[in-house]
Formats: C-alpha cells, sequence, structure tokens
C-alpha cells in the first residue's frame, strides 16, 4: 500500500499490529523519542518468535496518512508532541487506548486531521521486554460516531489498508456504541484481572468468584453508560463473554502485564472515570469504587516498597 503510515507505542499491541504491517509490506515508521529511538536502534522487537527492525522516527521525514496511536492513556500527551510534526490535514488518526476520551484529546490536538474512533477487540498480545507473543489478534472496529458518515471514504480506506495487512476490521453502524462496549470489557477484565494477577483462564471460569466481580463492575458500566443515553445491556454483556471464551487462557491483560512488571496501571481511565461519571450522574458504582481504592492503594504500596 502507499499511504505512509506512523504508530506510536510499541508495546504488545503496537507492536503485534507492526508486524502484520510491515509483513503486508506497508510504509511504516515506529515514531520514537530521541532517547527511546537511541535504546531501540539496532534491538529487533520478536514477535510471535519472528525478530522485526521496525524502522524508527523521530517524525521529522514528512506528514503520514495514517497515524495509528497504541500507547497507554498516561503517555498520550507524549504521543501528541511526537505526532506534531507528522499530522495535517490529510492524517487520519486512528486511537487504540483503552477509555473513552481518547479521541476527543486527539481531535482537540489536531483539529485538522481526521480523529476516527476506534477500538480493538479480542486480542491478547503479551510483552515481555522486547518479546511480544499473541493467539490472537482479534478485531479492529473503527469508524465515525455514526457510519455511513461524512468522511466515509476516509473510513474505507483505513479499512481497506488493515484488510490489506490481513487485520480484522469492521465498520459498525454506531461507533459510539462499540467505544463504550470495549470500555464495559476493560472496566472488568483489566481490572480484576490485574488486581488477582491471574490469566484469562481464571476469568473464563463459570465458577470463579473473579468472574463474579468482573460481571458486577461491567454490569455498572452498563448503568452508567445508560444516563448518558448510551444503549449497552446484557446483550452486550453477553457478547463480551463470549469473546472472552475464545481468548488464549494463559494469556494476561494488559492491566495485568503493568502490574505484574510493576508499571502503573490505568485504572484512572477504568474505575476512576466509572466512579466520577456515577458520581456526577447519581448512579450508584459501589464494585468499581472499592476496584479503585485496592488497585490505587496497591499502585501506592509497590511505589514505597
Amino acid at each position: 500500500m502507499s499511504a505512509r503510515i506512523v504508530l506510536v507505542g510499541l508495546g504488545a499491541i503496537g507492536a503485534a499490529y507492526a508486524s502484520r504491517l510491515v509483513d503486508a509490506g506497508c510504509d511504516l515508521r515506529v515514531l520514537l523519542d530521541a532517547g527511546r529511538s537511541g535504546r531501540y536502534a539496532g534491538r529487533p522487537t520478536v514477535v510471535n518468535g519472528r525478530a522485526y527492525d521496525f524502522p524508527l522516527s523521530t517524525g521529522a521525514d514528512g506528514p503520514a496518512d495514517l497515524a495509528v496511536v497504541a500507547v497507554k492513556r498516561a503517555a498520550l500527551e507524549e504521543a501528541i508532541e511526537l505526532l506534531r510534526p507528522c499530522v495535517t490535514d490529510r492524517t487520519v488518526v486512528l486511537s487504540l487506548l483503552n477509555g473513552i476520551d481518547s479521541e476527543e484529546v486527539l481531535a482537540r490536538a489536531f483539529p485538522a486531521a481526521t480523529v476516527l474512533l476506534a477500538v480493538s477487540v479480542g486480542i491478547d498480545a503479551v510483552r515481555n521486554g522486547r518479546d511480544v507473543r499473541f493467539t490472537s489478534l482479534g478485531r479492529i472496529l473503527l469508524g465515525e460516531p455514526v457510519n455511513p458518515g461524512p468522511r466515509s471514504a476516509q473510513v474505507a480506506a483505513v479499512a481497506a489498508l488493515l484488510d490489506h495487512a490481513g487485520i480484522d476490521c469492521a465498520v459498525p453502524s454506531d461507533m459510539v456504541h462499540q467505544l463504550w462496549w470495549k470500555w464495559l470489557i476493560n472496566v472488568g477484565v483489566n481490572q480484576v484481572s490485574a488486581l488477582c494477577r491471574v490469566p484469562y483462564r481464571v476469568l473464563q471460569n463459570p465458577a470463579s468468584p473473579a468472574r463474579a466481580v468482573m460481571i458486577a463492575a461491567q454490569r455498572e458500566v452498563i448503568a452508567v453508560a445508560n444516563a448518558r443515553g448510551v444503549a449497552l445491556d446484557e446483550h452486550d454483556l453477553d457478547r463480551w463473554l463470549e469473546v472472552l471464551a475464545g481468548l488464549g487462557p494463559d494469556n494476561y491483560t494488559s492491566m495485568a502485564q503493568d502490574v505484574l512488571a510493576g508499571r502503573p496501571t490505568e485504572v484512572d481511565s477504568f474505575a476512576g472515570t466509572v466512579v466520577a461519571l456515577g458520581g456526577d450522574l447519581g448512579v450508584p458504582v459501589p464494585v468499581n469504587a472499592v476496584l479503585y481504592g485496592l488497585l490505587k492503594g496497591a499502585e501506592a504500596a509497590d511505589r514505597s516498597s
């Protein structure tokens, strides 16, 4: 494909998708600041046993047609600064961040660009240093809030590029619903797996108490979504449980990986946001309040140890 692509975030998800794009012959550059670029140069990233020397850039080699953002929420502002030399009015920005606000932040930073809504569902990539492995690449859902919209040509072009790279994708009619559905998933599975430090198999077990807590946290997201006018319901929860059943049982969520590696978590984007929205909307969210307190407490304990 002739499109110039830049990627910010060479973690598990970023590296997994970058491997497919490079295998398909796409013109991909991984954006890094000068310090990280020096550390990464000459050290391949290994994806499912294959070494990749992804082309690196500090953003000085011109505008991009597609910018893929695959960092954690805490690194979003840094990613925006890296992207500034690359993003113009011809650039489509695709955010694969967890949460429900990264697209708004990116749209404010790049008002001339086309910022699409996107979620990655069903990917079970795991990173250990520079080694990344996955058994399921999942699917990317993308588009405007309502599809087809005024930028349907850009949406179709991105979908065609991903299809060319062998990355399964779809363009739902209601992308806002999909964004909140992915948030429902993460609020439950990421937080409970991180707190318990367990792989997917524990949450795949219908008799697991941890699975019951996951579902209770996700039902609070449904209640908050409904109060915000987003029509999530029990069918969305059932749909998630079907996805969960197909994930690699020995793999860990991104948040569990962060806890096990001693990295900061995304609890503020998950339970923190649920608690804040619940307070604003008058929706009780006791499960997420407890998850927030426990995860923040664990982070503080790790920092002081």
